[in-house]
């Protein structure tokens, strides 16, 4: 399982509510599940309230990724999956004898950000500062 955490870059509260929201995901949700912080709206350069360094530091504090996406223009958003993704799976794989977890098995989903969705892609460019 896993949780993603989305503020809006271009707001301070959003990002100043993002301690709340993990602390309601670590009291109700499952232990040990995954989890990225995704800082929205990185399209949006000049209304920036949220430096990149202040999402990393906060997503540094709870030991989780951080990425900056724009649901608009799709920047990041296919990475921050891919990410939580291949770190569910890695949890899988890690607890696969106790679980009964077989990664060869048809349902198997290849995590190495190659999308077969019809040659659309993403792109981070112009969201890290």
């Amino acid at each position: 399982m896993g949780i993603i955490v989305v503020f809006d870059v271009t707001d301070e509260r959003s990002f100043n509510n993002v301690r709340n929201w993990i602390k309601n995901v670590e009291q109700h949700a499952n232990e040990g599940v995954s989890k990225i912080l995704i800082g929205n709206k990185c399209d949006i350069e000049d209304k920036k309230a949220v430096t990149h360094d202040q999402g990393e530091a906060l997503a540094e504090e709870y030991g989780i990724q951080y990425v900056e996406a724009s649901a608009k223009s799709k920047a990041g958003v296919e990475e921050a999956f891919y990410s939580l993704a291949r770190e569910i799976k890695k949890k899988m794989l890690d607890t696969a004898p106790e679980q009964n977890f077989h990664p060869n098995q048809a349902n198997n989903v290849q995590l190495d950000g190659n999308s077969n969705s019809g040659g659309m892609k993403s792109s981070c460019s112009g969201c890290m500062n």
